[in-house]
């Protein structure tokens, strides 16, 4: 997309974070915006500020995983403003925690924000997407879609699947013109960690802020990919240096993810605990799939 004034752009969990800073990037570029998120009261107040700087703004509130309102907004869109130039997928949540202690109702929740919405959002705005020249898609993914921790299995799962369908579909419609990209930043200064539900109730750890880049960083990145049509990029240090040890030297990633106190030879049993039998485990999975009030989609 060699041109970004008076195209027209949709964005996904735009309240915050990487969302508001691509909100701004995007108006200041003379973007024609029309912004999603769930965060109704947060969403008007970018909104109102963006509007102070006289961009051109809509915006509706959404919970991303119920798919009667993606119709409704992608039919929004056909309406009224008969065709689509930049479709930015960004909402997206975590879990921290052991995979077994989750209930199928957050890992459902996990799946649904950072998977399924994007996918099926792709989907319903593909022939507004390609009614327009030059038009592109971008798929907010992570360094965690191409290298695995400990602890976030379902955010991992997740961004590996989002970054399986940005390559597929860049493979599929670069040839017609249609941009893709994937933008895979390390830990981000955003509230993506501190928000995210976890195992036993507690906070999630955070990265230390030297290791963090910022959102606006993230932001601009972006519309230089666009504007170059990048297949992939990597935002911060950490995110190249885990790319190029996952391609280079998987055995030390392994060797980080394996090592423990309890796998130290012949001290290694001072630090063993018993296991769980498999009645307390089961006991444990039925209690967490008991239903419970339901949390509202980022």
């Amino acid at each position: 997309m060699r041109e970004f004034t008076g195209k027209q752009a949709l964005l996904t969990g735009a309240a915050g974070g990487i969302g508001r800073a691509l909100a701004f990037r995007l108006a200041e570029a003379g973007v024609k915006l029309w912004l999603v998120d769930i965060d109704g009261r947060a969403l008007s107040a970018l909104v109102d500020d963006l509007r102070a700087k006289l961009a051109d703004v809509r915006f509706s509130v959404v919970d991303v995983t119920q798919r009667d309102q993606l119709k409704a907004l992608a039919q929004q869109i056909n309406t009224q403003w008969q065709g689509l130039d930049l479709l930015v997928n960004n909402a997206g949540v975590a879990y921290y925690g052991p995979t077994h202690q989750m209930s199928e109702a957050q890992w459902d929740r996990v799946m649904g924000i950072n998977l399924d919405a994007p996918i099926h959002l792709t989907r319903l705005l593909m022939p507004a997407l390609m009614s327009r020249e030059d038009s592109h898609i971008v798929n907010m993914c992570s360094i965690s879609g191409l290298v695995a921790g400990g602890r976030f299995n379902a955010y991992h799962t997740s961004k590996f699947g989002l970054v399986g369908f940005t390559e597929a579909l860049r493979a599929e419609y670069g040839r017609t013109g249609l941009g893709v990209t994937a933008i895979c930043p390390g830990p981000v200064q955003t509230n993506l960690y501190r928000d995210c539900e976890t195992g036993r109730g507690t906070r999630a750890p955070e990265p230390p802020g030297w290791l963090c880049t910022s959102p606006d960083k993230v932001a601009r990145v972006t519309l230089r990919a666009i504007h170059w049509n990048r297949r992939m990029v990597l935002v911060s240090p950490l995110a190249h240096l885990l790319f190029q040890m996952k391609r280079f030297t998987p055995w030390l990633i392994d060797l980080m993810n394996t090592f423990s106190k309890r796998s130290i030879p012949f001290i290694g049993k001072r630090y063993a605990k018993a296991r769980p039998s498999l009645e307390q485990l089961l006991e444990r999975q039925r209690e967490l799939d008991q239903p419970t009030e339901p949390r509202r989609a980022a």
